[in-house]
């Protein structure tokens, strides 16, 4: 028998813990970049001007949980992330496509360069300057002067009608080939549609979401398949709203509408910008911040200027004190472990929760919802997969079968044959 504990498996260290990626979209002028290099701390450019993000950024954040190394005794040593207090930061990509404008399923804006980055994102986090100081277009207006409600709307409409140009795309051609070849129509439009994740289930549960009967295809009107195309972008592009700039005077009581008009969505308050700064103050050891946290703790007063002491107070008053964070973790974690329906998964051994490099519970893994024991060893290497043998619970240290569902934050011993 062979565990991953034991070090008789070589596993390459890549960035396997990311799986999913998350799409930041929104108009020009939003916030987006400030979002994603709150997110990142990478450098990108930041100007108030449309389409200062002419490709699309791609960088490393993170989500977090509760570590599960103090349960055991134990301090963690990540291989990928990091470990602060107590909080695991687990790696996920990001991606921030350049400003969407209304009309830009039709090309408008570079629109269609645009939508085609977004394919590859898994979740949505859509980025609105809820103080409404930038128009349709992403040109800066007076505060508070532009409705940023009506931004909600426009986004997901452009989804919606690109989604829908796909659909319609040669679709008499193909309900006639479909019924001609008496193909199986879920089968064969998750094929055509599998550019944007869509499964065959998921059309199947689209069809009988709208009571729709397959075999009169080539009935259906625009109306249908615009009802279809929205069905599927909101089970392939699900979206979370980030209401950035919510530290701007006035902005909370759009954040408030934005909230009692659209129950169905996922709102939270942010405030990119607050973020960067505490980002760089902790990088620059000027304070000790854990990104998600209400607070900060200046390590030394006397190496602060004066702008500096009074960045960090608006910061605290205005953002921490109020909202208890600056929204950017919450909108990560919210968009991977609620949207998506995550779960973070560590291996470890029974007897030993150090790999063969002595690094301790060194790997978080983010995992679909419905993780089996039998997947995980898949995901932790083939061989692992293809001679199962057993689980082993290691809080519990009770084994389990490889149709057992994994849940949040276990630990698990993959028991392999030779």
């Amino acid at each position: 028998m062979q565990s991953l504990f034991l070090g008789k498996v070589f596993i390459p260290q890549l960035n396997y813990s990311i799986l999913m990626i998350i799409g930041l979209v929104g108009k020009p002028s939003a916030g987006k970049s400030t979002f994603f290099k709150a997110a990142t701390l990478a450098e990108v450019d930041i100007a108030n001007y449309p389409f200062t993000t002419i490709k699309p950024n791609s960088g490393c954040g993170f989500v977090s949980i509760d570590c599960v190394d103090k349960e055991f005794g134990k301090q963690c040593n990540p291989r990928e992330g990091y470990c602060i207090k107590g909080k695991r930061f687990v790696p996920v990509e990001i991606i921030d496509v350049a400003g969407l404008v209304p009309g830009a399923h039709e090309g408008k804006g570079m629109g269609n360069q645009f939508l085609d980055d977004l394919r590859q994102a898994d979740v949505l986090i859509h980025v609105v300057d809820i103080s409404g100081s930038v128009n349709e277009t992403g040109e800066p207006v007076p505060t508070l002067s532009y409705d940023p409600l009506k931004d909600i709307q426009f986004l997901e409409e452009e989804i919606d009608l690109w989604y829908l140009g796909i659909l319609k795309k040669g679709w008499e051609k193909f309900t006639r080939m479909v019924m001609q070849e008496k193909q199986d129509l879920a089968k064969a439009l998750a094929k055509q549609l599998s550019g944007f994740k869509v499964t065959e289930d998921m059309v199947k549960e689209t069809f009988a979401r709208l009571i729709l009967k397959p075999d009169e295809c080539s009935t259906w009107e625009e109306k249908i398949l615009k009802s279809i195309a929205t069905e599927l972008r909101k089970m392939t592009k699900p979206m979370i709203i980030a209401a950035n700039k919510i530290d701007v005077f006035g902005a909370e009581e759009n954040y408030k509408k934005a909230k009692e008009k659209f129950k169905d969505y996922i709102i939270i308050p942010c405030s990119a910008e607050s973020e960067v700064a505490l980002r760089e103050a902790a990088k620059k050891d000027l304070i000790e911040y854990v990104p998600g946290n209400d607070s900060f703790v200046v390590k030394d007063q006397g190496k602060l200027n004066e702008s500096q002491i009074k960045a960090l107070e608006f910061v605290k008053t205005k953002i921490l004190d109020k909202y208890k964070s600056t929204g950017i973790q919450e909108i990560l974690n919210r968009s991977v472990f609620e949207l998506l329906g995550y779960i973070a998964i560590f291996p470890g051994g029974v007897n030993k929760l150090v790999d063969s490099d002595g690094r301790c519970i060194p790997d978080c893994f983010l995992m679909p919802k419905d993780t089996t024991a039998l997947d995980f060893a898949f995901r932790l290497h083939t061989d692992f997969g293809k001679n199962f043998i057993r689980a082993i619970d290691v809080k519990t240290k009770r084994a389990v079968g490889k149709e057992y569902k994994l849940k949040h934050r276990d630990v698990v011993e993959i028991v392999s044959g030779k």
